[in-house]
């Protein structure tokens, strides 16, 4: 990360003693996978800060508060959830998606969604594209059995349209967005930063459609195994991951310095700018309160939101079977259980 602007600087000052790195003593260490994404990068920014100290034996305010010490494992996507359905991550910052498949091995808890995918996953296509039947004509390049194939097919099927007549290819989204941007392709399906960065660089481009036809669907998220939240300090591994996030959320919506912090995430994720990244917080919704992310996990649209991502996951067989799903404390193989996020929202304030 490049050098923090100052006005977070001073947050983070009074964030953190005077003495820290505070050294841990024994506290029991869980490890956080997390790859470069909007509501992720906020684990760099709270590293950069003091508020969780990714080192092992380094303690954060956060850790020292709970009395666990947090070893932060920043990868790529893929490799994050390697790391996890290994058992050699305790934790995970991962979709409602792809969670299915590690926690048919690995029985998961999803402790805290993080954000929410409105208008960050879309289909870019060139002026060439003028509608539906000329989109059939064109290789549409994007990544397969992800969020991004999920995002294309419920696009399509809300229009009455069958995915299976359309040339779907699969590709990573960076080539995608760098082929595109040449002018090798006419479509592409991707997530940001690349949807900005291609808008930006390829003046004929626009957005066909987007996740804002299917709000709610795509969630980002912290998961831990259950095997980790039962180990010994393994609720309070949960409730300094919660409140460290919701600490970033606080700095975000303060006048004094928001603007500084969204730098400072920015610089976390692909260097974006300001201007860009406020942009990006639109398009990638936050769940910025305990309240927020209570109305989702107790409210009614979480299960038939489920019930469409595992449907659609048996479909294109990116599971094998479906995975037991709970919505609240029980011994399934995918739990969304909001118990962690109201203890920490239980907390007496400072």
């Amino acid at each position: 990360m490049r050098k923090i602007t100052v006005g977070l600087l001073f947050l983070c000052l009074a964030l953190v003693s005077a003495n820290s790195p505070l050294q841990a003593k024994g506290e029991p260490v869980f490890v956080l996978a997390w790859s470069e994404y909007p509501s992720w990068s906020t684990f760099g920014v709270l590293d950069e800060a003091g508020v969780i100290n990714g080192k092992e034996g380094e303690l954060g305010t956060v850790e020292k508060k709970w009395g666990v010490d947090i070893v932060l494992k920043e990868m790529d996507y893929d490799s994050t959830i390697q790391l996890y359905a290994s058992g050699k991550a305790d934790a995970v910052c991962i979709t409602n998606m792809d969670i299915l498949s590690p926690s048919l091995s690995v029985p998961s808890v999803s402790i805290l969604p993080t954000s929410t995918s409105f208008g960050a996953d879309a289909l870019i296509v060139s002026d060439k594209i003028k509608n539906l039947e000329d989109l059939k004509k064109v290789q549409v390049a994007g990544l397969d059995l992800s969020v991004s194939s999920y995002t294309f097919d419920k696009n399509l099927e809300s229009r009455g349209e069958n995915p299976d007549n359309f040339k779907y290819a699969n590709m990573d989204p960076a080539t995608a967005a760098l082929q595109f941007q040449q002018k090798q392709l006419d479509a592409i399906v991707v997530w940001n930063p690349f949807v900005l960065d291609t808008l930006e660089k390829r003046p004929d481009s626009r957005v066909f459609f987007d996740s804002t036809s299917i709000p709610g669907e795509i969630i980002d998220m912290v998961v831990a195994s259950r095997s980790a939240l039962q180990r010994p300090k393994g609720k309070e591994f949960a409730s300094a991951v919660i409140e460290a996030f919701y600490e970033v959320n606080k700095m975000l919506a303060d006048p004094a310095i928001g603007d500084d912090t969204l730098v400072a995430l920015g610089e976390k994720f692909s260097n974006l700018g300001l201007e860009s990244m406020r942009v990006v917080v639109q398009q990638t919704k936050f769940y910025s309160s305990p309240q927020e992310a209570l109305q989702l996990f107790e409210g009614p649209s979480l299960k038939t939101t489920m019930d469409k991502v595992v449907g659609y996951s048996l479909k294109r067989k990116i599971i094998p079977q479906a995975p037991t799903i709970g919505y609240g404390p029980s011994d399934v193989q995918l739990d969304f259980d909001a118990s962690y996020i109201k203890a920490v929202a239980a907390e007496p304030k400072a």
